[in-house]
């Protein structure tokens, strides 16, 4: 393992009039002779350096960032530092989440995240490209962004008891328009065919150089992606899961702002994305909301007396439903016969549990005096039919890819399911509604989130930097725009748990003349 910055121990002998070699030469000859290292220096730390050479002596310690071109010497020191803060990025479409970790011995000092303010030019992805072709539009999003990642070094820095100008390096992992907006690039290509970005793997730079208020000759490491719909998360989540480096076909799945999907092992990998992300995020349902404080992320709803209970995230009193509860919610109506196949709600079973609103019934979930604000969780109709198109296109997806190779899903050795939706999720809710394969329970595994551990690991690890490297071009990429399979796939996904229910299996089927209901 190497981490992102270093240090190495040198001694050189002092000036003398017998021998002319200056300082910085010295010091580079030492480290040359100690390590074999060839090493450069950016000209903005050349006096620094050689000053503090000479304050040490001519002995101590060197601090080096490892960089694909070579190693670049950025400081000097006395002794060997106890710490050498470097921070994680996990740069998300509405939240950015972080950690601090040291270098010398990977500890992590401190965690944080905050919203995205980008929000406020636009609460997603294409509006926000939009807004970037007005006047100055790239120029506020970038700096927005750079002033949401100073901010949050400021508040890690604070918790691990240092300044963040003492953070020596950055890992950002993100998706491929987010990149563009924290590098200042013209975003509008990624929503044009062919959907080329401007670049796909940045090579590392120094934080001075886009004003970031960590150490000026930190280097910063942006995830390379593959394309504009498979960004540097993705490889972060490969890199994270493993799956790469397995004898075993597995998948991966990463549900945000698009449900990103890969499949393979050492061998080989085949990836696609597509948006079936924003209702599963609460991004579409008037109640949804992230997962988080207050959030209700389960839901269980007694199929005979239709009792319902939930829970929320912290045990806050309910503000809204993020994804997972969605998935509980819309399964358990289902299987208590509140809504039928189409995923239309069928009054007649509860008419209490229902209110009218502008836009059609609703389906109360929490009341008014139980949740906070004052104000009832309800799931509309138009809430719901969103949840069925999201639904419907998380397994076209799926499917779509998986057919692409000739497997089944029963060839899976391991479903990976990383973020928010993978913590919070019930696999067998998932399966109840179609949206994931029906195979044992034991097959999916959560992995958190994994933008964020991937950034951890090439901060720590020069070869999960190689792999990542190594990954862009081992990837299969399948443009689901212009995919016919995907739509037909998507048509016959749109009932629960589908059209062809032999795909389903452990999935009750239910008459719409069963008088029972």
């Amino acid at each position: 393992m190497q981490p992102f910055v270093y240090t190495v121990a040198v001694a050189a002998a002092p000036p003398s009039l017998q021998d002319n070699t200056g300082d910085i030469d010295q010091l580079k000859k030492a480290l040359s002779a100690v390590s074999g290292l060839d090493v450069r220096l950016p000209l903005f730390r050349l006096a620094h350096i050689a000053a503090r050479f000479r304050q040490c002596g001519f002995q101590g310690t060197a601090l080096l960032n490892d960089l694909p071109a070579g190693p670049m010497l950025v400081d000097f020191f006395a002794a060997q530092p106890a710490r050498l803060p470097a921070m994680a990025l996990d740069l998300g479409t509405t939240h950015l989440e972080a950690t601090l970790i040291n270098l010398t011995d990977g500890q992590l000092l401190a965690r944080s995240n905050r919203e995205n303010s980008q929000i406020e030019f636009g609460a997603d992805i294409l509006t926000r490209i939009h807004y970037a072709a007005r006047d100055n539009g790239l120029a506020r999003l970038h700096g927005a962004i750079v002033a949401a990642i100073n901010e949050l070094a400021a508040d890690l820095a604070a918790q691990a008891g240092e300044k963040e100008e003492n953070i020596r390096a950055l890992a950002v992992s993100g998706n491929t328009t987010m990149v563009h907006f924290f590098l200042r690039l013209d975003p509008r290509h990624l929503c044009r065919e062919p959907y080329i970005p401007l670049v796909n793997s940045p090579d590392p730079f120094l934080a001075h150089e886009i004003g970031l208020a960590l150490h000026p000759a930190a280097p910063v490491w942006v995830m390379p992606s593959v394309g504009s719909y498979f960004g540097g998360d993705l490889i972060s989540g490969i890199v994270a899961s493993g799956m790469d480096e397995q004898e075993e076909t597995c998948m991966l799945i990463d549900v945000d702002t698009n449900a990103e999907v890969v499949i393979g092992n050492r061998e080989w990998l085949i990836a696609c994305a597509g948006a079936a992300g924003p209702a599963l995020e609460g991004g579409v349902a008037r109640m949804g909301m992230r997962a988080g404080p207050g959030a209700i992320e389960h839901v269980t709803i007694e199929p005979q007396t239709l009792a319902l209970s939930w829970q929320t995230i912290d045990n806050e009193k309910p503000r809204g439903i993020c994804g997972s509860g969605i998935i509980d919610l819309v399964a358990g109506l289902y299987l208590a016969r509140i809504i039928d196949i189409r995923g239309k709600f069928r009054r007649q079973r509860c008419p209490d549990r229902f209110v009218d609103t502008g836009e059609g019934p609703a389906f109360v979930v929490v009341p008014a005096g139980e949740a906070a604000g004052g104000e009832p969780v309800v799931l509309g109709q138009v809430d719901l039919d969103a949840m069925m198109r999201s639904k419907a296109a998380m397994y076209a997806i799926l499917t779509t890819l998986i057919s692409q190779v000739g497997l089944d899903f029963a060839d899976l050795h391991r479903i990976y399911v990383a973020g928010a939706f993978g913590r919070h999720i019930d696999p067998a809710r998932a399966i109840t509604l179609g949206m994931l394969p029906d195979l044992p329970l034991t097959t999916f595994q959560p992995i958190g989130n994994s933008s964020l551990a991937g950034a951890e690991r090439v901060l720590l690890d020069r070869g999960g930097r190689e792999r990542c490297l190594q990954l862009v071009n081992r990837i299969t990429y399948l443009e689901l725009n212009v995919n016919q399979e995907f739509m037909i796939r998507f048509s016959g996904s749109r009932f629960i748990p589908h059209t062809d229910t032999s795909l389903f299996p452990s999935v009750p089927v239910f008459s719409e003349t069963d008088p029972s209901a």
